[in-house]
């Protein structure tokens, strides 16, 4: 059987790391047909948007995604193609999975967290207009009990699949009682449906407090969008860095693949950045698919070179300047012995 999938390379250093992670994949001996999609700002000029149609309808069509980075404007041009595909194809679920790995510099040996962020609604939806042109803006938050129930009933099926212990929920309803309060207590509610998993809930100050104390109380992070795009990036912090960060956007009808860093367009073309995060997007793929198995291999084999630190780009050795570092295929080179 061979998984057909939608592969968008994306911007900047997006098709290097596609490529890398592509031929990870099929070195595990799962067969793939790969639907190619071009998105981003590289297709501007021709399609008048970075997401045309025809690439939504792939994915509608084939149901899996594996996508690299791609570009967002600041403070103009288009917005997020990310929370665009989200949006379009009704990816609710943001996975984004942190654990610490042997090899790779942080102050922590012992991190291995989730964030499960709702993906569709709350301020990151992008609800906003001008009030006052170029004097006052305003953006709209809005929380619905309909998806602050399917988000929280998938973190504890996530949590009871995966054998975690513990669903933390992330608010601040001390101050936004109406929308954070909604949020709180359909969580709390959900909650009393898993007896077998343990429930708590931080306000979101404390929350990134505590996640720097003491992240080894935490496991399973449930979090409005917003918050869940923020502590993301604080807990990839704690584990290394965004370089071995992966992320996934699932829906009940499509799910989409990604590294949660940015395409780094003055990297591009050099083979030099560091290909994990991609690579462990792949084997969140894989587990989607079923291929439990495909998937613990490739992450032991990306925790293995890692551990060796021989084969690794230079962002993951000792002296980013070390002239015996890798590049991004040479990397994959490596994991893909690994899983032979």
């Amino acid at each position: 059987m061979a998984y057909t999938v939608t592969l968008i390379p994306g911007d900047g250093t997006g098709p290097e790391l596609i490529e890398a992670t592509r031929r990870v994949l099929e070195a595990t001996g799962i067969s793939f047909v790969w639907d190619v999609q071009d998105a981003g700002e590289g297709v501007m000029a021709k399609y008048g948007t970075p997401m045309p149609d025809h690439v939504l309808d792939s994915i509608r069509r084939n149901k899996v995604a594996l996508k690299g980075p791609i570009t967002t404007p600041v403070g103009e041009g288009f917005r997020s193609v990310n929370v665009s595909l989200r949006k379009a194809l009704d990816l609710y679920a943001n996975l984004r999975p942190a654990r610490t790995f042997k090899g790779v510099r942080s102050r922590y040996d012992d991190v291995d967290l989730v964030i499960v962020r709702e993906n569709t609604e709350d301020l990151y939806a992008g609800i906003e207009h001008w009030v006052i042109p170029d004097e006052a803006a305003e953006s709209i938050k809005v929380i619905t009990r309909k998806n602050s129930e399917r988000i929280a009933r998938f973190a504890f099926d996530y949590a009871r699949t995966n054998g975690r212990r513990k669903v933390t929920a992330v608010h601040k309803a001390n101050i936004m009682k109406f929308t954070d309060g909604l949020w709180l207590h359909v969580c709390q509610q959900v909650a009393q449906n898993y007896p077998d998993i343990q429930f708590e809930d931080r306000i979101v100050d404390n929350m990134s407090m505590q996640l720097v104390q003491r992240p080894d109380e935490y496991d399973v992070l449930l979090c409005p969008n917003l918050y869940g795009d923020i502590l993301s990036d604080l807990v990839a912090g704690l584990v290394g860095g965004l370089g071995i960060a992966p992320g996934a956007n699932i829906g009940t009808a499509a799910a989409m693949f990604e590294p949660i860093h940015g395409s780094a367009p003055k990297y591009a073309g050099q083979n030099k950045v560091n290909p994990t995060a991609t690579i462990l997007s792949g084997a969140l793929m894989l587990r989607h698919l079923g291929e439990r198995a495909a998937a613990e291999r490739v992450e032991k084999a990306v925790a293995d070179v890692i551990a060796e630190g021989k084969f690794v780009t230079y962002d993951l050795k000792p002296n980013r300047d070390d002239p015996s570092a890798v590049g991004t295929s040479q990397m994959a080179d490596a994991i893909i012995a690994r899983l032979s």
